[in-house]
């Protein structure tokens, strides 16, 4: 094999390094790929701050990941761009309910990316839901409904139901519903639940404190064929969590998640009552 000469040497070595610095340019492009193909807004976890403050102080560690009791969080893959591993909620396939109560994602974040300025599931902000389609809405069309929602045989979604376990989740597809006419996204709201307590005079806890505003209910559609309809309407109190996405039982969900662009602290501006709080404290002292 004939040696290179002087001349040769540095050519190859200019091409090498042309190659490199082209190579590492389009890597570094790549994070823009999502950007150009717009893709689709996330919805984040409990407390997390705008888009681009998150991004930016969210370190991907993955410790709400792990801490989270029904596995709602999941963690960007490549296609996410500068998003790549930012944790992220897919409603559709597992809501965050709030069964962990103290939202452990938000105490466990080490940066505040998810804010460390709310302490109940009422203060948070994560989107708000949307009767997106309306027509195949069944308490739209005055429809019941029977059997087991999302009973898919390889969905694997769960929620917590008290009257069966205090803390843990338990397989959405398990169980068995019969309604005379569709409440599902509202009788399983986890604000709703909370709201339900107190107004029995139960509040979450024994807790006052927790007590929030409403977010979601049926109203009462006026027809001229006879027929009982209800429409979902979205309240103040609605946080965005996506259990009525996850629970609709059409195929495709007639109610969605919005992403807010003031996420952070509740739109609502709710706060416990201070004098509330401090009623409970001396009472379990």
């Amino acid at each position: 094999m004939a040696r290179l000469n002087r001349k040769q040497k540095e050519r190859r070595q200019l091409i090498r390094s042309v190659a490199y610095t082209a190579g590492i340019t389009a890597v570094a492009l790549l994070g823009y790929v999502p950007i150009l193909g717009q893709w689709t807004k996330r919805l984040r976890p409990p407390g997390a701050l705008l888009e681009k403050e998150f991004l930016s102080s969210c370190i991907k560690c993955g410790q709400c990941v792990q801490v989270c009791p029904v596995e709602a969080i999941k963690l960007a893959d490549m296609d996410e761009g500068f998003g790549i591993g930012s944790p992220y909620i897919d409603a559709r396939e597992q809501a965050c309910d709030f069964s962990c109560d103290g939202l452990q994602c938000v105490l466990a974040c080490p940066t505040g990316s998810l804010t460390h300025d709310i302490d109940y599931p009422a203060q948070t902000n994560m989107g708000v839901a949307r009767l997106d389609k309306p027509k195949i809405c069944l308490a739209v069309k005055g429809q019941g409904f029977k059997g087991s929602t999302r009973s898919d045989e390889n969905y694997r979604g769960v929620l917590r139901f008290e009257e069966i376990s205090r803390w843990d989740p338990v397989p959405l597809a398990d169980q068995q519903f019969d309604l005379e006419i569709c409440d599902l996204c509202v009788r399983l709201c986890p604000i709703e639940i909370r709201a339900n307590q107190c107004a029995a005079g139960k509040p979450p806890g024994g807790d006052e404190s927790q007590c929030p505003p409403r977010a979601i209910k049926l109203v009462e559609i006026k027809g001229d064929d006879g027929v009982k309809r209800m429409k979902p309407e979205i309240l103040d109190g609605c946080v965005g969590c996506g259990v009525c996405e996850m629970v609709c039982p059409t195929s495709e969900p007639a109610i969605v998640i919005d992403v807010t662009e003031d996420r952070g602290i509740g739109k609502n501006d709710w706060r416990p009552d201070a004098s509330k709080i401090k009623a409970v404290k001396e009472m379990k002292s």
